[in-house]
């Protein structure tokens, strides 16, 4: 490592990279996001998670964007500069750029944990993406293991699957004042509620009319009806 800039300074860069995009980390964003649980509620929320070591646990429960801008500032840890391109549909296209070079030469793919197993439509998602892009080579990061049909997908078309186990093996692998900075980046502010995807900012969790179903909704209702079911708190 020696010649290489420290892992603040290249978090730091990437700020300043991404400081026009919503997808970034900015201290307004954070700020927005502390104030949506409320500190008594967030703070129970954060009490559930040992947020001072990478945890399975901890990779499953990341806010979605969270987990995009973790696995982003990961690469940039290792020397790759992140170049991403949002969408309010799908993951964001984080092309990577290996150190000295301009070209992006893998496109990678961020899927939030399921309770199921990651099958085959995300890879034909990130395979239309590569060649839309040109990117021969594509990468695919869950907290959330794979189906046989996926892997075999992945081998054949050049795309690398990397599963929560993978994952925090690599992240293992980083030297531990590395690994410790890029978990308090993960960890900080509110990394639990889902951001919206059209709005960029955190949902609030409500209940259906019907049925009484928790679910995260967005802030900005009626004017976006952008919606999560899962694990909205009570």
């Amino acid at each position: 490592m020696q010649n290489q800039p420290s892992l603040a300074v290249q978090l730091l860069r990437g700020a300043f990279r991404f400081a026009s995009l919503p997808f970034s980390w900015p201290a307004a964003a954070l700020r927005r996001g502390r104030g949506m649980l409320g500190a008594r509620g967030q703070s129970a929320e954060r009490a559930k998670f040992d947020s001072r070591k990478w945890t399975r646990a901890l990779l499953k429960h990341l806010d979605w964007r969270r987990f995009e801008e973790t696995c982003a500032a990961y690469f940039e840890t290792l020397g790759f500069t992140a170049r991403v391109t949002l969408s309010a549909t799908g993951p964001a296209d984080i092309a990577l750029c290996a150190p000295g070079s301009d070209a992006p030469s893998v496109l990678l793919h961020c899927r939030a944990w399921d309770a199921y197993r990651i099958g085959i439509k995300p890879l034909h998602a990130l395979r239309a993406a590569m060649a839309a892009a040109g990117i021969g080579e594509g990468l695919l990061a869950s907290p959330s293991r794979f189906t046989q049909e996926a892997e075999a997908f992945a081998a054949k078309e050049n795309i690398k699957l990397v599963d929560g186990a993978t994952f925090l093996a690599r992240l293992a692998e980083l030297p531990p004042e590395q690994a410790l900075a890029l978990l308090k980046f993960a960890t900080q502010g509110d990394f639990l509620t889902p951001t919206c995807p059209s709005c960029s900012i955190k949902m609030t969790s409500r209940k259906s009319t019907q049925g009484g179903r928790k679910f995260w909704g967005c802030v900005n209702y009626p004017r976006c009806k952008q919606t999560f079911f899962g694990t909205a708190p009570a």
